[in-house]
């Protein structure tokens, strides 16, 4: 079985407060895109296995497709650690870049895995939520409202199809040293320059204070003619939306350097997403 995991982008990350459970409050849009990891599912003799052809990527138990699927094995009803199947999994969604790759690894994994054991969907949606908070985005595709800890979804009308530039920097922010800069830059942290709800991350300053890159690339990308960029999630990657494929080649083109890659990809809008997410 062969499933594919797909990234997503940040068109809006406010943060709200701390909540009492150590995490924070948020009111995110998400915005899928082409851009995607591949997950081939084998069954297999003996223990649960897992393989990646990306080195920096862990293959063992801190990686969530792992704690994915020893928790659909409980939900199965079965005992012991997971058996009987081998995860090879090819990475394109680069780590720690704010694209959500691991979390959508792990959804793409839970609905694999619930088809082969027989867990019901319900169920497998439960587990995505419980394992981490953008992971139950990557059950829904497409452009969705995220509150609370961006886990309680309101599917939206799909935003308008767009070529996407993603600008990869050679560092990477992790999730943990986003949120802490925030909250240790307080008040500095909230002072908005645009106040329009659907054009702000308000993790982007705090970022952009410690690696100045982030501001030029926002701004790289308005120059070249992206209708809006900015830095996506927790960082490190800053997207831009364009137009058409041919703007935003030219776009990446521009934007391309030994520092730093440039990809080119497209949003997904709902039907399109689970169409080809499966299984």
């Amino acid at each position: 079985m062969r499933v594919r995991a797909f990234a997503k982008i940040n068109l809006s990350l406010r943060v709200l407060g701390a909540r009492p459970d150590g995490f924070h409050e948020l009111r995110t849009i998400f915005q899928s895109i082409a851009l995607h990891d591949t997950l081939t599912i084998r069954r297999t003799r003996g223990a649960f296995r897992l393989t990646c052809d990306d080195p920096n990527c862990p293959s063992d138990r801190t990686n969530l497709i792992w704690r994915a699927a020893e928790r659909v094995w409980r939900a199965a009803g079965r005992r012991g650690a997971p058996r009987g199947v081998a995860i090879d999994l090819q990475k394109r969604i680069p780590i720690d870049a704010g694209l959500g790759g691991g979390s959508s690894d792990a959804a793409a994994a839970i609905r694999a895995l619930a088809r082969l054991w027989r867990v019901d969907e319900a169920r497998a949606r439960a587990i995505g939520r419980a394992l981490g908070a953008d992971v139950a985005y990557f059950f829904e595709g497409g452009t969705v409202l995220g509150l609370e800890r961006g886990d309680l979804l309101f599917p939206l009308i799909d935003r308008p199809p767009a070529a996407v530039v993603l600008v990869l920097p050679d560092f990477g922010v992790s999730t943990r040293e986003a949120y802490a800069w925030f909250d240790a830059d307080r008040p500095s942290a909230r002072a908005r320059a645009d106040a329009r709800a659907d054009l702000v991350n308000d993790l982007q300053p705090p970022v952009a204070r410690r690696h100045a890159d982030i501001p030029r690339l926002v701004s790289a990308l308005i120059r070249a003619g992206a209708s809006h960029a900015a830095m996506t999630g927790s960082g490190s990657t800053v997207f831009g939306l364009f137009a058409s494929e041919r703007a935003a080649d030219r776009a990446a083109r521009e934007l391309a350097s030994s520092a730093r890659q440039t990809r080119v990809t497209k949003t997904l809008n709902r039907p399109a997403y689970q169409r080809l997410a499966g299984p």
